[in-house]
């Protein structure tokens, strides 16, 4: 069946104009971005297809143009859009983070979080902070391999100082999904707070980025642990 042989009810465009975005199953959202089907699939399918395929909408997300074009059902125009999408929630996100007081760990993981959980590769960001502890600004200070980062404390406390910033947050995502922090971890965290402290910068927190699963929580918060 093609979309158009549905209900309207049941049609993804129809169903949002009625009922809102958040009536929509993921599937039903991606159909929307792909419009038509392939032969033997409705969209719909296709959008159901592709979230099995990698295992949801966050690993989707953390895929490459030049990896989505190689699915069936999928071109340069449709693999660009989805791409785009997904870098808009990642904007949007990081714009209402401005608005939020970055001052607990469950705080900092919805700003981060969305923009870091479905990377296939250890990504280092650090939030800037005003008095308020409010972000003035994000940046991505180091991409790493599949597991694995590297930053030196001087690379990491630069733009603190350089944009003359009351303190700073520093974040790291884990692709395996468990938040656990590493020997490494540990470690740098440990250095940096002693270069922060002779600079005389707050250093709010380190969180670690994951997954919840029935075996771990989601995210990893250094200060809530007590190691900082």
């Amino acid at each position: 069946m093609i979309i158009r042989d549905l209900p309207d009810q049941k049609r993804p465009r129809e169903k949002m104009a009625q009922e809102g975005a958040g009536a929509l199953s993921d599937a039903e959202l991606l159909a929307i971005f792909l419009r038509v089907g392939v032969k033997g699939e409705c969209a719909i399918a296709v959008g159901q297809r592709l979230l099995e395929k990698h295992g949801g909408l966050a690993a989707l997300g953390g895929l490459e143009i030049a990896q989505l074009v190689r699915e069936h059902g999928l071109g340069l125009a449709k693999a660009a859009q989805l791409v785009a999408s997904f870098e808009l929630g990642v904007r949007v996100a990081r714009e209402k983070a401005t608005l939020l007081n970055l001052d607990c760990p469950q705080a900092a993981f919805e700003v981060f979080a969305p923009q870091m959980r479905h990377l296939r590769h250890e990504s280092l960001r650090i939030a800037l902070l005003d008095t308020r502890l409010r972000a003035t600004r994000f940046l991505t200070l180091s991409k790493g391999s599949l597991n694995e980062t590297v930053a030196h404390p001087r690379d990491i406390l630069h733009p603190v100082v350089l944009h003359k910033s009351h303190g700073f947050l520093l974040a790291h995502n884990h692709p395996s999904g468990d938040p656990s922090p590493s020997r490494a971890d540990r470690e740098l965290t440990r250095r940096l707070a002693s270069a922060a402290a002779l600079l005389r910068v707050e250093f709010l927190d380190h969180v670690i980025i994951g997954r919840a699963s029935e075996r771990h929580e989601g995210c990893f918060s250094f200060r809530e642990a007590g190691l900082l």
